[in-house]
């Protein structure tokens, strides 16, 4: 089966759309430069009557590689429009459709209205009329706290926002916030084994701080009174000590209001000493006069999150985990009866993990994502019957779909990215195949060189059928070098998606033929599949690659597999040391990012210890020969394949010590090595010129070893 992306999905896109077709001629290869300059599409939002949608676009300028955000509205009946900017009299972001259908927004401009100070991140509002102008924007909060985020209720009486505020304070920020942890007189930081997290994610944890949510009246578009806490009084029975949103990747999913305005629904975990050993996130009901928050998923301590409430009030949809301790188990739909108080499960005889859920408007639906094979598609979910349908939204595969958003009139609005292009926005009507209303980056991807990408499968271990994808320049002569793409997590999967790190096209655009394989571990194949990885981190997954590379090179016979690099982050770069040293003959070079080097002081150092305790079976004491069963370290001796290691210093998932040994044990070997250190970024690289700088190492590390001339040949 043959999947072709690239330029054919942008001169669909430019042509449907009206605008002149760019030449092809010149097209070039995509470079690190194209990738990180890329126009963004951020999450679109609609306004309740559907008549519009309002998202975000970053850029970076070229040179400077400096981003800035603009915010631009576009018409969801007249198609023919074009989306128009919107001019809120300064930065904006985090738009909201209120019930009247003004937009509010989130911005940190000074209070006095001169542009380009800054003052505490504040809500802001302004009616939009359909030119896309705005009226002189007018401040909502005046809190003096910085607001992280906010939900308006579906009357437009009240707010909810949420912000980093002292357990103790009663109040919307106290002086103390954030500071508990430095109790002086130098800077040090004091943490007490009874707090649990001592940091998080990339971030040095504050006891007695948390995210907190707290509701405001409005009155005439402004906010009136002290506001009332969701958590419930410090210290009684029942209240709530835990962040909402959750950390480190909650945002506003995990806040609801319920239809009548009267409570809202959070998620939230305890915060205590045993926090880095729970997945017990819950979810409660919360009154907006405040009081103490009911638990209604207390019977459940695996994760429960994402309530979505019916608009018709009857119903709270969310999604739960069955298995305490595990952070990739199979989330299935439930459905809680608001007048009964009983909660069935929807879809568990479906076999898949579903995420952002969202009714229709009608009470009818509930439409979600999952990951299925390679693609990403879109589901309707009969509430009554609990009936699953995949919908077939695009023309030729899925490829992966997201921020769907049901409107009236059986019509979907969401975005779509794949392999060969970033994501751009969609419309369906009637359930049927979308077309697209956007084209934020797609006249630019067009201008660049095709690439297309193949999916194979093959029989992998067991006897299972695990799936691949080839990425290759479209028009590439002559033998191809070949990269092993190998994904992190290790639940998780490199399925036909855009990426703005690891992303297959931009290399393929150096001349490389870029393989990965969804080995066993990976998502998207059913829970079983997933739970494969369980305890044999380097037994399936590793023999799943070397069959999977295998089965590449002979379904293509232009890519030259004695000119082969293997690079991966997280748990790929755990799979890259674990090669290094039980595949050690087979690659030119190798790429290691963020990868497991030690098992035992990664245990020790990492921070959500429910993951290796669940991947591993117990603490590092318990299961000792687990561990070193699959410890790459025990294993240096055979090392000889040159590595690039790559680590940031604020990467506290994989303490970036574990990449500083991977490179001592090369440097003691006299293998040729080079390791590259970001002190600002965390497991991730995310900053512009930091990503340029990732990219542009990487590639000349590749050239190095797999191109002609290179240090390989001489």
């Amino acid at each position: 089966m043959r999947t072709f992306i690239g330029t054919a999905l942008a001169l669909g896109l430019a042509t449907s759309l009206g605008t002149p077709l760019f030449a092809h001629e010149a097209a070039s290869p995509m470079t690190a430069r194209d990738l990180v300059t890329m126009p963004r599409l951020g999450s679109p939002v609609a306004s309740q009557d559907g008549r519009f949608a309002v998202f975000p676009v970053t850029t970076t300028d070229p040179e400077t590689l400096v981003r800035t955000s603009k915010l631009y509205l576009r018409s969801l009946t007249d198609l023919a429009a074009a989306p128009v900017e919107l001019d809120l009299g300064g930065k904006a972001w985090s738009p909201v459709f209120g019930s009247d259908d003004m937009l509010f927004f989130l911005s940190d401009r000074a209070t006095d209205g001169a542009k380009g100070d800054k003052g505490s991140v504040e809500i802001w509002r302004a009616a939009l009329k359909a030119d896309g102008t705005a009226t002189d924007p007018v401040q909502v909060t005046s809190m003096g706290t910085s607001i992280e985020g906010f939900a308006l209720s579906p009357r437009g009486n009240a707010v909810a926002v949420w912000a980093e505020i002292g357990r103790d304070c009663a109040n919307f920020g106290c002086e103390g916030d954030g500071k508990a942890h430095l109790p002086g007189p130098g800077n040090g930081r004091l943490y007490d084994g009874a707090d649990g997290f001592f940091r998080h994610w990339d971030t040095w944890e504050t006891p007695g701080t948390y995210s907190r949510v707290f509701v405001f009246a409005l009155e005439k578009g402004k906010v009136v009174g002290a506001g009332n806490a969701l958590d419930g009084p410090s210290g009684e029975a029942g209240a709530v000590t835990g962040d909402t949103p959750t950390k480190p990747f909650g945002g506003g999913e995990d806040i609801a209001w319920a239809p009548d305005g009267k409570a809202i629904y959070l998620v939230a975990r305890n915060a205590d000493s045993k926090e880095p050993l729970s997945t017990n996130l819950d979810i409660y009901r919360a009154a907006v006069g405040g009081g103490i928050p009911t638990n209604i998923t207390a019977s459940n301590e695996a994760t429960d999150i994402s309530p979505v409430p019916s608009p018709d009030g009857r119903y709270l949809a969310y999604l739960a985990m069955a298995r305490p301790g595990y952070e990739a188990d199979r989330l299935t739909v439930m459905l809680r009866d608001l007048r009964r108080g009983t909660t069935r499960t929807l879809t568990g005889n479906y076999d898949r993990s579903f995420h952002s859920l969202a009714w229709t408007p009608d009470s009818r639906w509930i439409v979600a994502v999952a990951q299925d094979v390679l693609d990403t598609p879109a589901f309707r979910i009969n509430p009554r019957s609990g009936a699953v349908e995949k919908l077939d939204l695009m023309a030729g595969t899925e490829a992966h779909l997201g921020n769907v958003t049901p409107l009236a009139g059986n019509r979907l609005l969401f975005t779509r990215d794949s392999i060969g292009a970033p994501p751009e926005l969609y419309l369906s009507q009637d359930w049927k195949q979308a077309k697209p209303i956007s084209q934020v980056a797609a006249a630019q991807v067009g201008k660049f060189a095709s690439t297309v990408t193949t999916r194979f499968s093959f029989e992998g271990a067991g006897g299972d059928t695990v799936w691949g994808q080839i990425t290759k320049l479209e028009a590439a002569k002559g033998p191809v070098p070949a990269i092993l793409y190998i994904h992190g997590g290790p639940q998780g999967s490199f399925n036909d998606g855009w990426s703005t790190r690891w992303n297959p096209r931009v290399l393929a655009s150096q001349g490389y033929a870029v393989i990965s394989v969804d080995f066993h571990g990976s998502t998207g194949y059913g829970q079983a599949f997933t739970d494969a990885i369980n305890k044999d981190w380097g037994g399936k997954p590793l023999e799943d690659l070397q069959k999977g590379l295998a089965a590449a090179l002979e379904l293509d016979p232009q890519i030259d597999g004695s000119r082969a690099c293997a690079m991966g982050a997280s748990y790929g770069g755990y799979m890259v040391n674990w090669i290094a040293g039980n595949w050690p003959d087979r690659f030119k070079c190798l790429v290691q990012h963020d990868g497991l080097f030690d098992m035992r002081s990664f245990y020790y150092t990492t921070e959500e210890l429910w993951f290796p305790r669940w991947d591993f079976g117990g603490s590092y004491s318990q299961a000792r020969d687990t561990y070193e069963r699959w410890n790459p370290v025990n294993y240096v001796d055979k090392w000889r394949t040159p590595m690039l290691v790559v680590a940031g210093e604020r990467d506290f998932r994989v303490p970036y010590t574990q990449g500083l040994a991977s490179f001592t044990a090369l440097q003691e070997r006299e293998i040729p090595a080079q390791l590259l250190v970001f002190p600002e970024e965390n497991h991730w690289v995310l900053g512009a010129k930091n990503s340029l700088q990732w990219h542009q190492t990487v590639f000349a590390w590749l050239d190095r070893w797999l191109k002609e001339g290179g240090e390989a040949e001489e």
